[in-house]
């Protein structure tokens, strides 16, 4: 019983001796090296760097090149608007700080407008809008369904813009329930220039007059070219019979801007005014509305 215990202790020393040796060792190694430890190591976290001149966030998308970049480059989704313009410089804040009556035409137009299309911001569609139609007479005198069209204006823009041009137009004319007097040539051409020096086909337009020469009402007659051929006289003064109008003055327009007389304009003020006075009526005076200007037909021809 003794040999077997003392083999198996000595079997079991022989087992342990090389444990015992390693953990020694390793004891020792740490009292030599204790600042050496197992240590976990970690990816360091990339860092972002600010950008460099010429680079430009877009889109997303880092630009690294040092160039602006092509109008082709440029994401096709994108909208200019007027907030790519300096505050100072936008139309609005100007008009605030400045008044109206500082601001140019197209800036006037911008405020209008309020906002751009997918190409232009504001200021470059009401820029591109007075080139296009060639002021403020052409977009006035322009086809609704055509403005529509027109760099992608679209009906809202556009009835704004009509409305706007409108509202213009009626401001510049007096209202027939003051009942405006005429005293003279300009005092007509004042009150029916602005509603006739935009259009871009022939009108004719009669003013109906009271005793005192105080508009009664402006009554458009005809649509089209004037002359003697394709108007009928009777028809012309019907309004004036119809109202008790003693004096009428006749107006119409010249597309083209000048209003020179023709022969046809003439003939038919002749006509008009020999038809008046059998009727019992007056025609005071034929103006002819061009753009800027307007000419008398009563002081051409001296009737």
């Amino acid at each position: 019983m003794d040999k077997v215990d003392r083999a198996d202790t000595t079997d079991i020393a022989a087992q342990d001796t090389p444990l015992h040796e390693q953990a020694l060792e390793e004891e020792a190694f740490s009292d030599i090296f204790p600042e050496i430890l197992p240590i976990t190591v970690r990816m360091p976290t990339p860092l972002t760097l600010p950008a460099l001149p010429g680079q430009a966030k877009r889109r997303g998308k880092l630009d690294t090149t040092t160039s602006p970049p092509d109008a082709e480059e440029i994401a096709p989704n994108y909208h200019a608007t007027v907030h790519d313009i300096p505050a100072d410089d936008r139309p609005r804040e100007r008009l605030q700080r400045q008044g109206a009556d500082m601001l140019t035409t197209s800036d006037l137009l911008a405020i209008i407008l309020r906002t751009g299309t997918h190409r232009d911001n504001v200021i470059e569609l009401s820029t591109n809008l007075l080139a296009k139609y060639g002021g403020l007479s052409g977009l006035m005198a322009a086809d609704f369904y055509d403005l529509c069209a027109t760099y992608g204006l679209g009906p809202a823009k556009t009835a704004q813009l009509k409305a706007s041009l409108e509202l213009g137009k009626r401001l510049s004319m007096v209202p027939a329930e003051k009942r405006y007097q005429i005293t003279s040539a300009d005092d007509a051409a004042r009150l029916i220039r602005m509603e006739m020096m935009y259009l871009d086909h022939e009108e004719l337009h009669i003013m109906l007059l009271d005793t005192r020469n105080q508009v009664i009402e402006c009554i458009k007659r005809y649509k089209g070219t004037v002359n003697s051929s394709v108007l009928r006289i009777a028809e012309v003064l019907r309004p004036a019979i119809t109202r008790n109008s003693p004096r009428i003055i006749i107006c119409h327009n010249h597309p083209s801007g000048d209003p020179t007389p023709s022969n046809e304009d003439i003939d038919v003020t002749r006509q008009l005014a020999e038809a008046a006075k059998l009727l019992d009526i007056e025609l005071l005076d034929h103006l002819i509305i061009g753009n800027p200007r307007y000419l008398s037909l009563k002081e051409r021809l001296g009737w």
